[in-house]
């Protein structure tokens, strides 16, 4: 499951970024987006979601957003 399947509201944990752009992977490692961290899909927008990770707000377009794939929290 990645970022756009999320229920909006839940804290999930980064299982892995599925991506071949390492400047996209070392955008998202900045961001603290990296495996084992949690996220909180805060909210879903048409061409992407607001996330928090850490301190912060980050909105993620269509893109960012599929590549990062997370697990229930709960696991």
């Amino acid at each position: 499951m990645n970022l756009l399947e999320a229920e909006e509201g839940r804290t999930y944990q980064v299982k892995e970024i599925n991506t071949d752009d390492p400047e996209m992977t070392s955008f998202l490692f900045r961001l603290g987006c990296y495996s084992g961290e949690p996220v909180t899909l805060i909210s879903k927008k048409r061409k992407g979601c607001v996330v928090a990770i850490k301190d912060g707000r980050y909105s993620f377009d269509h893109l960012l957003a599929s590549a990062v794939a997370i697990e229930d929290g709960g696991r």
